[in-house]
């Protein structure tokens, strides 16, 4: 098994900052190709040119949008893409439990029906590394040469505070059909955003009022402990696939274990 395991150091990277929102950043605001996956369709978005293509997965009860600072970057060295999951973003909603395992099955789709080309290096940030991991492990004809795991939740380490944060999310779901969202049901901050400019700001405010947004935040909080039983028994070598761990979710570190990746190849 090739491994390649990097601790990247913030504070010691000449920083990729913006003192503005990145160009393009709009188009993660809203729908771009609905892509079908067996009778619904999920949100996805690419931009750039080139092999491999990088594929970004956003950590739990989040959409691709997560990755405006990094996705520019990475697309001016090649094909980069973000996608929403099932019930975030302009994603349809979840019609079964959000575990990692139904997640892979539905990048598997994205993949195969957006007729994307590989080989792909998959970028995913705290529960969308478990994704990640589990889609490399278990994919069928999709190649895999990379993954960029940030901050990445392990199936042996869940969060010590899941249930209480799976407490406070149904509150806000039970809130949200009665249409009266609480005040401390937002959408959750992010490092990995960046400088966020109005239309992304009013599209994430925008989710907390939709029921399908808290059903998909619920459910993959509900299933974690599947989900890391799903990502335990699929453990196996990655073999040749190249592995890169960031334990910072900052855009700047990020970007620049993408591009070493970019760069083994």
């Amino acid at each position: 098994m090739k491994r390649l395991v990097l601790v990247l150091i913030a504070a010691l990277l000449g920083g990729i900052a913006h003192a503005a929102p990145p160009a393009g950043q709009d188009a993660l605001a809203g729908p771009q190709v609905k892509v079908d996956v067996g009778g619904r369709k999920l949100n996805l978005y690419c931009t750039g040119k080139g092999s491999p293509t990088v594929l970004f997965e956003a950590d739990a009860g989040r959409a691709g949008w997560d990755w405006s600072a990094v996705l520019p970057e990475v697309a001016q060295r090649t094909r980069a893409c973000v996608y929403d999951r099932a019930g975030l973003g302009s994603s349809d909603p979840i019609i079964r439990a959000a575990t990692v395992a139904n997640a892979s099955k539905d990048l598997n789709f994205l993949i195969k029906n957006a007729r994307m080309e590989g080989p792909f290096v998959l970028v995913g940030a705290g529960y969308g590394a478990m994704v990640a991991q589990h889609f490399a492990l278990r994919s069928r004809g999709a190649s895999v040469s990379g993954l960029v795991l940030v901050d990445a939740m392990h199936e042996d380490a869940l969060p010590a505070d899941r249930a209480a944060k799976l407490d406070a999310v149904v509150a806000c779901l039970n809130a949200a059909e009665q249409g009266k969202p609480g005040a401390g049901c937002s959408y959750p901050a992010s490092s990995i955003n960046g400088d966020i400019g109005p239309a992304l700001a009013a599209a994430q405010a925008a989710q907390t009022n939709k029921l399908t947004y808290w059903r998909a935040r619920a459910s993959e909080l509900d299933s974690l402990d599947t989900s890391a039983d799903q990502l335990r028994k699929a453990r196996k070598p990655f073999g040749d696939i190249r592995v890169m761990e960031v334990p910072q979710a900052e855009p700047a570190a990020i970007t620049t274990a993408v591009l070493q990746m970019l760069e083994a190849r």
